[in-house]
């Protein structure tokens, strides 16, 4: 059975790009490949999703309160919107998460919209059940967000050309992306998931090797 894809953008906010709060090492270098997937996607009629950390000034995870991260996308903060380079089609649903003080705001699949359906109902019931994912960072909301949504059942593609990780640890990135792989996450580059839309009209993963 064919199945119905969705575009997922996560945390691309000013906070994780250079000169936020928390930046991730490039981070904006994925605006202009996520903008082509955007592109393509859109002309598809494929839904568009975004994610965002959107937290509460008081967070447990935040230094100040006993946690590892300096304060970051704080709720109506200007670090908390996305890159303002970033061309979010006319319909996209935003998804927030992070949004309890004890909540670390990794996974989009724990995130909600706006009138707070969570993440993974709202799929089921626009009858979505593969997501395509991009943005920030590989080694943490990139990872959680994929490995939950293999868990839920979706099938997962990485856009492997629109993600950049911390790398705390050299390595990280590298190792995030075989630990989605390995759990079944497929992988594609803009090159790849052109060349299946405009085969035929549908995007869709290349064959994982072995």
């Amino acid at each position: 059975m064919q199945r119905r894809a969705a575009l997922l953008v996560i945390d691309v906010q000013l906070d994780f790009c250079p000169g936020g709060a928390l930046p991730v090492p490039d981070g904006d270098q994925v605006v202009l490949p996520l903008n082509h997937y955007l592109e393509l996607f859109t002309m598809r009629s494929v839904p568009v999703f975004a994610s965002r950390d959107w937290h509460p000034e008081q967070s447990k995870h935040f230094k100040a309160q006993g946690g590892i991260w300096p304060p970051h996308c704080v709720q109506g903060s200007p670090g908390a919107d996305f890159h303002p380079g970033l061309r979010l089609p006319e319909g996209t649903i935003v998804i927030s998460k992070g949004m309890s003080c004890w909540d670390n705001g990794y996974s989009a699949m724990q995130g909600v919209t706006e009138n707070g359906t969570p993440f993974a109902m709202l799929l089921r019931r626009m009858d979505l059940d593969r997501l395509y994912v991009g943005g920030l960072a590989t080694d943490y909301c990139v990872k959680e967000s994929v490995l939950e949504a293999l868990k839920e059942g979706f099938a997962v593609t990485v856009l492997t050309d629109a993600i950049r990780g911390v790398d705390v640890n050299p390595g990280d990135s590298e190792r995030a992306l075989r630990e989605m792989l390995d759990a079944g996450a497929g992988q594609a580059t803009l090159p790849s998931v052109r060349s299946a839309l405009l085969s035929d009209g549908e995007p869709r993963p290349p064959a994982r090797a072995g």
